[in-house]
């Protein structure tokens, strides 16, 4: 009788060993089909069939590339990238902002005595407004986390399109957006604060949420809309670590449809390449404190092109509020002031024209020249224009 008994509880362990194990290889199954969300960019024209033949759902299709949002398996991915008509299957990562609210300076509650921050001073710019050229009508697109439509010291602004929330209304739920907006262009009225180019038309497009980040696929939407909505400039003060074909695309024909972009650089504080501002169609900008030197949280390395300040920049905030912020982010928004001043001075010029003309106008910080620390050096926005 013990032997069976024993034949029984060997036989009931051998049976919970299969079992186990084969749960274990479920789960293992199941783990290897998860589906990710990539953005598939073809080499010539969209293929839907294509992608829904490997197992792939379509989330999104693009007009400025030839590409789309798709959720598919790691084994899906692996075998469209083996087509002939795919150029490249990316992961859609996810950019954030750029700059951090200084911990003296978020939400004053009250209007700042009238001033011109620091750096649109330092920039030269309050010294074109007098030529007069304020960069009236130019219009300039803040992707970023929105922008307070309602903000008492912002001029013309528009609400583009919310593409986290898919709607028209583009408010900041953040703070980050209002704050690039003024940097660009808040009102010279006395009051406040005064923005690279006050007389510039801005419009809220919202790729990134309340605690400002957003997927690659959302940004290219925004790029998108910026092309289709005749924008003249893209301001940028975000950043992610992922080199993404379908982003780089973007950006290229975006620059090659006339518009300037311009994207912060980065707060890693090395040389580790962070995008869009990386690519070669985009403007990279560093940040520099107050006496010229480069932050040190500001990345730098091969494709760094300007700089501008970035350290302890007021400008507006939701609510009729004002807040110190520092980070490449806030130096990204001088930079593209100023390609508004200079669209302005200089209606009919190209992409390449306006970078061109920053590049050789800027203030030399480091060795003669471009250098790997602060790029050509820091814009100039009287010299950039005259």
């Amino acid at each position: 009788m013990s032997g069976k008994r024993n034949l029984r509880v060997l036989s009931a362990a051998v049976v919970l060993v299969v079992v186990l194990s084969c749960l274990s290889l479920l789960a293992g199954a199941e783990k290897d089909e998860k589906e990710v969300r990539v953005i598939v960019l073809f080499k010539d024209k969209v293929d839907k069939d294509l992608v829904k033949k490997h197992g792939g759902s379509i989330i999104d299709e693009y007009t400025i590339i030839p590409g789309l949002v798709s959720e598919l398996t790691q084994d899906e991915i692996n075998e469209l990238r083996k087509s002939a008509k795919v150029k490249s299957v990316d992961e859609d990562s996810t950019a954030e902002i750029m700059g951090e609210v200084d911990e003296d300076g978020k939400g004053k509650p009250s209007p700042p005595p009238p001033a011109t921050d620091w750096g649109v001073s330092r920039i030269n710019a309050d010294d074109v407004w007098e030529i007069p050229n304020t960069g009236s009508g130019v219009k300039v697109a803040v992707l970023d986390t929105g922008i307070d439509l309602d903000h008492k010291d912002l001029g013309t602004v528009y609400s583009g399109w919310d593409f986290i929330n898919n709607d028209a209304n583009a408010d900041d739920d953040n703070g980050h957006g209002t704050h690039c907006a003024g940097i660009i262009g808040a009102l010279d009225d006395g009051n406040g604060v005064s923005g690279v180019a006050p007389g510039v038309t801005l419009y809220a497009v919202k790729v990134l949420d309340s605690k400002g980040s957003g997927p690659y696929s959302v940004i290219i939407d925004g790029i998108e809309w910026a092309v289709s909505n005749d924008m003249q400039v893209i301001s940028m003060s975000l950043s992610g670590t992922y080199n993404s074909a379908a982003l780089e695309a973007a950006c290229d024909n975006a620059r090659a449809e006339g518009i300037v972009i311009v994207a912060a650089a980065g707060n890693s504080g090395n040389t580790r390449a962070q995008y869009p501002a990386a690519y070669s169609s985009v403007i990279s900008v560093g940040a520099t404190d107050s006496t010229d030197a480069r932050a040190k949280f500001s990345s730098y390395g091969s494709t760094l092109d300007l700089m501008a300040p970035g350290v302890n920049i007021l400008s507006t905030y939701p609510n009729d509020r004002y807040a110190g912020m520092s980070g490449t982010s806030m130096a990204c928004p001088h930079v593209s002031g100023t390609v508004a001043l200079v669209l302005y001075a200089h209606s009919g010029w190209n992409p390449d024209q306006v970078q061109t003309c920053l590049q050789k106008t800027a203030y030399d910080l480091d060795s003669i020249g471009w250098d790997k620390y602060t790029g050509y050096g820091l814009v100039d926005a009287l010299a950039a224009v005259s």
